[in-house]
């Protein structure tokens, strides 16, 4: 069965910069998305309780956006992506999240995603 795309929007307050350092590095994304991060080229490995899944950054912008799509999802159009969007006229930085899930999983990766953004949000000091 096919995936469905979901979004996600979460406020943050932060600089785009430092940001990005925590989306794009395999550094920064150990310090809120996995347990370890390690990244060899383009793929990255991530591990959650000794056990590693692998995504590869198929599309990225600096300070903007990156885009990874795990190793079950070749071949396929299913990715997850995190961008960094400012209002025009606020000013306002938001962490957009674009994501696949099963069909029924909708709520359950809602909530996957809030716990990991305030696990950043913490680590920016931003919550």
């Amino acid at each position: 069965m096919a995936k469905i795309k979901v979004h996600y929007e979460y406020p943050m307050r932060c600089l785009s910069e430092i940001l990005y350092e925590y989306l794009a590095s395999a550094e920064g994304l150990s310090e809120w998305f996995a347990d370890e991060v390690t990244e060899k080229g383009d793929d990255f490995y991530f591990t959650w309780s000794g056990h590693t899944e692998k995504a590869t950054l198929i599309r990225y912008k600096p300070e903007s956006f990156v885009r990874f799509r795990w190793e079950e999802d070749e071949g396929t159009k299913n990715f997850f992506e995190m961008t960094i969007a400012i209002d025009d006229i606020t000013d306002d930085l938001s962490l957009n999240i674009t994501d696949f899930c099963e069909p029924g999983d909708e709520e359950q990766n809602k909530l996957y995603w809030e716990n990991l953004v305030e696990n950043l949000q913490i680590k920016l000091g931003a919550s």
